[in-house]
């Protein structure tokens, strides 16, 4: 009698309950996933870990996934195999993809066809695991939402993390001069090797007054807020005429006085990737792929965890003094 094939089983993490990085469970037996049609299932290499998975695994985000869980979007590995009527890739091509249908944080993960992109032979697994959602902000804030055009000035705010870089590359090689912040020595090192002109410190308590003094009286034309719970009322301030504040991260409140978007025509301008349509995310990629191969897309790698230490890695993106570059789990 022909055996049922037996399903073969990974390592994956899954999130039973919403809570603290402690309910971040890594199990050994959990079950490939299947790609249906128009799907790819990846040999995961290394996984990107992004400020928004602790959000949702806090259960405190807007959108809730359906319990349990794997978290984890941005992977960057090689085609397993393929789903029906998938044509642009084949088992053992090197790949990224945007987002998971099943989870990244596992050794293996499906995703839509349409949600994956060739990795080049420039970038290792580590770096592809940290294109995905750092460039495509970035990218969506500054051109897609902030209308960003060349000869303009920006402030990348928290400069020195995976979308903060992302956004320094992406305005330098498009035409903008560029500002960013930073919390430590190193992390304005990392960010003025990586496309801004300028960098400044937001612990020295006079920061904002040298912005001013770099930017003139004209102000700065787009900023790309990380931590707007902190930063937007300084923010509205440093603004030029019809400025703009791009809302690309948030922890919490803040109180602003609305009277100083009034002065200059100014807005505050949220930013979600989840949000963007099939075109605007094409667009993305197409931009995102050319920077990789012009040269000047390379992304920076930051602390780096194995599969084992994932609560660790969901504490540090929260609480570390200062990132420098994209954190990623390896597997």
């Amino acid at each position: 009698v022909a055996m049922a094939a037996t399903r073969r089983v990974m390592r994956a993490v899954r999130v039973f309950e919403f809570g603290g990085p402690e309910v971040l469970k890594l199990q050994s037996d959990v079950l490939v996933p299947v790609p249906k049609e128009n799907q790819v299932l990846i040999k995961v290499h290394a996984c990107g870990v992004n400020p928004v998975e602790t959000y949702i695994r806090s259960g405190t985000y807007a959108r809730k996934p359906t319990l349990p869980y794997t978290p984890g979007s941005d992977v960057a590995g090689v085609i397993e195999s393929v789903g029906e009527h998938v044509t642009a890739f084949k088992k053992g091509d090197r790949v990224f993809t945007l987002e998971t249908l099943s989870g990244g944080y596992a050794e293996y993960a499906v995703a839509a066809a349409s949600r994956v992109f060739p990795l080049s032979d420039k970038l290792d697994f580590r770096q592809g695991a940290a294109i995905g959602v750092p460039y495509f902000t970035a990218y969506r804030a500054l051109f897609q939402k902030g209308c960003a055009k060349a000869g303009e000035s920006v402030l990348v705010h928290g400069a020195s993390g995976g979308v903060g870089l992302a956004a320094c590359q992406i305005a330098r090689a498009c035409g903008l001069k560029v500002l960013g912040t930073a919390g430590t020595e190193e992390g304005m090192n990392v960010i003025l090797r990586n496309g801004a002109h300028q960098a400044f410190n937001h612990r020295d308590p006079n920061y904002t007054e040298r912005i001013k003094a770099c930017t003139g009286p004209g102000g700065v034309d787009i900023i790309i807020e990380m931590l707007s719970n902190v930063n937007l009322d300084a923010d509205l301030q440093l603004l030029s005429c019809a400025g703009r504040v791009m809302v690309v991260g948030c922890r919490g409140r803040i109180e602003i006085n609305p009277r100083d978007t009034m002065s200059k025509e100014s807005s505050i301008i949220g930013v979600s990737l989840f949000l963007a349509t099939e075109e605007e995310r094409h667009e993305c990629a197409t931009a995102v792929l050319d920077g990789i191969e012009a040269g000047w897309l390379k992304p920076v790698v930051g602390l780096e965890y194995p599969l084992e230490k994932v609560a660790k890695a969901h504490e540090d993106i929260i609480c570390s003094s200062g990132a420098r570059g994209k954190m990623v789990l390896l597997l």
